[in-house]
């Protein structure tokens, strides 16, 4: 048994607590480089959330200074020191506003506003960005009291992933959309949170000596006040779990639902909308061909507490039209604008070809004939007649060092008449 605690004992290979406490102490503020760090990060997360790259998000997730002050505050509330907490609440605040402010102004400026995957990903936050930032924030508080810290640490800046919510946040404020914001800065919140939780977790299960005051009273009163603050901590971060992971269940549920009475029976689900939030909780759908009557919609309500999708309504969004003969008359139209389309350049292209000729094959021809006659070019020209029709006159340039004679001239005009089957030939030679 002593083996087993002595293979999993987290003081095996931990470093001096004063010099763990000092690294910590020393990434928390931010000035200076620091300042310049978060700042560039944020441009490049930014970017990468703008132009849908994880790749970057990672790079700048990688170079983020941000988790300093959280796990400054972590520490901070283990070991009751209420000055590492305020400096750690107050750099982290300043972090926070600056990343916004960067954020925000790039989008602004940025002539690329679409919403990409990558931005909507951190709008709606779930139960497992808890497990994560939990779960991240204990492998980078373990990782910081190593002796040998190995690589765990950029693996937890990755996986926690504070940047790109803050970024999100900034895309909602420069386009107006508060639902991103507030999605974004949930998500956010959460992660500090969550880390900061882990932290102090560690903190206490390590013993970090607690610090001491100058009294008696003054120590009580900071204890009570970081007891206070740890449970206002704790206590909403219980409440947010719970939150998301009954909606996770509940969407599990309306998935089940779906399946069962609409799609295993061979109906296409055009459209479907879930509100957790609203009272009572809605389900919207959308089918491609079903239609249902009233009675029908009151059935399939009343189907939904056997799901256990209490105080749920199901909202079937339908109309009078067919919406599968729509698109298929929109299908049928757009082929036959297409086929229209090609008709109308395969006419073009044939008669581009009836007013070009093959020169280089001409005046082969035409040296045999006329040696005199050094270079041709020939097209046709259409020129509109009265009473709206149509003469083609085939012209006819030649180069020669001197001008054929007017008896060569019609001689070259009969012959390429006969060739071409064109009744006008007119001759002229190039100056």
């Amino acid at each position: 048994m002593n083996k087993v605690v002595n293979f999993i004992d987290l003081h095996s290979g931990e470093e001096d607590k004063k010099k763990v406490l000092d690294n910590v102490t020393s990434n928390i503020s931010f000035r200076g480089s620091n300042l310049w760090i978060l700042a560039c990060a944020i441009v490049v997360a930014s970017v990468g959330l703008n132009v849908n790259s994880t790749a970057v998000i990672i790079g700048a997730m990688l170079i983020s200074p941000l988790m300093g002050p959280i796990v400054g505050a972590g520490f901070g509330l283990g070991i009751y020191d209420f000055n590492l907490l305020k400096r750690s609440l107050k750099n982290l605040l300043i972090a926070t506003v600056v990343s916004l402010v960067v954020s925000t102004v790039y989008f602004y400026l940025s002539p690329f506003k679409d919403t990409q995957s990558e931005l909507l990903a951190r709008t709606s936050p779930n139960i497992y960005d808890i497990f994560i930032a939990f779960f991240g924030g204990l492998v980078g508080v373990i990782a910081i009291t190593r002796v040998d810290k190995g690589n765990p640490i950029p693996g937890v800046a990755i996986a926690t992933a504070l940047m790109p919510p803050l970024c999100t946040a900034g895309y909602g404020l420069a386009l107006g959309n508060f639902k991103f914001f507030f999605g974004a800065m949930y998500l956010y919140t959460i992660n500090c949170v969550f880390i900061c939780i882990a932290t102090f977790i560690i903190v206490k299960y390590l013993k970090y000596p607690i610090v001491k005051q100058t009294n008696v009273k003054t120590e009580k009163k900071v204890k009570y006040m970081i007891s206070f603050l740890t449970l206002a901590l704790i206590v909403p971060s219980i409440f947010f779990a719970y939150q998301l992971f009954q909606e996770k269940k509940y969407k599990q549920k309306v998935e089940q639902f779906l399946k069962v009475e609409f799609i295993d029976k061979g109906f296409t689900v055009l459209y479907k909308k879930t509100q957790f939030t609203s009272n009572p909780k809605k389900i919207d759908i959308a089918f491609l061909r079903k239609r249902l009557d009233k009675d029908e919609i009151k059935e399939l309500n009343g189907k939904l507490k056997t799901y256990e999708l209490k105080n749920t309504v199901l909202n079937i969004i339908q109309d009078t039209t067919d919406l599968k003969q729509d698109i298929l008359n929109e299908i049928t139209f757009n082929n036959k604008t297409m086929s229209e389309k090609d008709l109308i350049i395969a006419k073009l292209q044939s008669q581009i070809t009836s007013l070009k000729f093959d020169n280089n094959a001409i005046l082969n021809e035409t040296k045999i004939l006329f040696p005199d006659i050094e270079n041709i070019a020939i097209a046709n020209h259409v020129f509109n007649e009265k009473m709206a029709t149509k003469k083609v006159i085939t012209v006819v340039l030649y180069e020669s060092k001197t001008d054929i004679n007017t008896a060569e001239k019609q001689k070259l005009a009969a012959w390429l008449k006969n060739k071409f089957k064109t009744d006008v030939v007119e001759i002229y030679k190039r100056q």
